[in-house]
């Protein structure tokens, strides 16, 4: 009998793993499944980068294994974009290493530094795959509750010296997933002091920093002077440019904890596709217009999903970032009850807020990657049937 690793233990299916095969019966079953749950980018790439990618496809020579650090042209092409975007200067050879898409960097960063017994602090709620990759290093997250209250910060006044003291790792991310916010000024200044007084590092996932909204320019932690002593900063393709797909991230940042991930990488993986490089090399010098272009669209599904909300008593913030929605559920409703209640009986397909932690429940997250007429249908669906629940006492409206 074939036995998992110990290791294996703390970990089960990834929640949208589990959730694809729940939606093809349903699909298969006749039912027109709408997907808001699941953040995947639903328009295409700017047409100079698929451009690129078939250029650089028909070359005999570009289909061999390339280098773990990636092209010299595209690690210039993510320090053009840095220092562009926010004024930050990073060396292309030490201070910039390519990911097979931040997932898998996130998950191989805390395998690279985290030991058994030690803490990663992590946002609740939160992508995943922080908790996730520390469980499977053997370490503990500790988690740091975002309140609507402050804004879905972390009160790091609030993690004791014993706590704080066992941390390697801490997980940041903004403009924020699952609840849309932004980070509010000076607070980046503040965890990196308590970076240094605890000998922390900072894990700050930038993937949603070219989806804004409302005159809102998400900022870099790494703007902030000394950044570098104790930060790293993952960035992505996958959203600012909607190229899920191609699996395209990156980290800057301390070059340390870039060279202990560029160790690990140099074991686990093999680089990119010398194609998809030369497309994302074209995509990191697309301009600014392409970009406000695409986030108008997502702003006036933003504000679609807005107004339908608005005829229910779910409380919700309008995001100035990222591409949700976060609101709370019916009254008295588990979110995974919501969720799985609205999928089977009307086709409406969210993720419920527990996935994201403890401090998600109660609230679910609606993606806004699908056309404007399908967000229509999906309230059209949705709304009645909370009304419904809400009458049969669910909600105490």
């Amino acid at each position: 009998m074939v036995q998992s690793a110990d290791r294996m233990e703390g970990l089960s299916l990834q929640y949208f793993a589990t959730l694809t095969p729940v939606i093809r019966e349903l699909q298969a079953g006749g039912v027109d499944v709408i997907r808001l749950d699941i953040g995947s980018p639903d328009l295409p790439p700017p047409a100079p980068v698929i451009e690129a990618l078939s250029r650089s496809a028909v070359k005999a020579d570009h289909h061999g294994y390339q280098h773990h650090r990636g092209t010299g042209v595209l690690r210039q092409a993510w320090a053009n974009y840095y220092e562009q975007h926010y004024g930050v200067d990073l060396d292309p050879d030490r201070e910039i290493l390519p990911l097979l898409g931040t997932k898998e960097g996130i998950f191989h960063l805390t395998q690279a530094l985290i030991n058994p017994g030690e803490i990663a602090l992590v946002p609740d709620p939160a992508y995943l795959t922080y908790s996730s990759g520390t469980s499977f290093a053997g370490g503990e997250s500790h988690l740091l509750p975002l309140e609507e209250s402050n804004g879905y910060w972390p009160n790091l006044n609030a993690v004791s010296g014993d706590i704080a003291a066992r941390a390697r790792l801490m997980w940041l991310n903004y403009p924020n997933n699952p609840s849309g916010a932004v980070v509010k000024d000076g607070s980046f200044a503040a965890a990196l002091e308590f970076a240094r007084e605890f000998d922390i590092l900072i894990g700050h996932d930038a993937a949603y920093s070219q989806i804004t909204f409302d005159g809102y320019q998400a900022p870099s932690i790494l703007e902030i002077p000394g950044a570098k002593d104790y930060a790293v900063e993952f960035n992505s393709l996958s959203k600012s440019y909607n190229m899920a797909g191609w699996r395209v991230g990156v980290v800057v940042g301390n070059t340390q904890a870039l060279d202990a991930l560029y160790v690990l990488k140099s074991h686990a993986d093999s680089g990119h596709f010398l194609p998809i490089m030369d497309a994302a090399t074209e995509a990191l010098g697309i301009g600014n217009e392409w970009i406000t272009e695409r986030n108008e669209i997502y702003r006036k599904r933003r504000d679609l999903v807005v107004e339908r909300l608005k005829t229910l008593r779910a409380g919700f913030r309008i995001p100035r970032g990222a591409i949700y929605l976060w609101f709370q559920v019916p009254v008295g409703m588990a979110s995974n009850t919501f969720t799985e209640s609205l999928l089977k009986d009307t086709g409406v397909s969210l993720a419920p807020g527990s996935i994201f932690g403890r401090h998600g429940e109660g609230y679910a997250r609606l993606s806004l990657c699908v056309p404007e007429a399908r967000l229509h249908e999906a309230m059209d669906r949705l709304i009645p049937w909370w009304l419904q629940n809400s009458r049969e006492g669910v909600d105490d409206a």
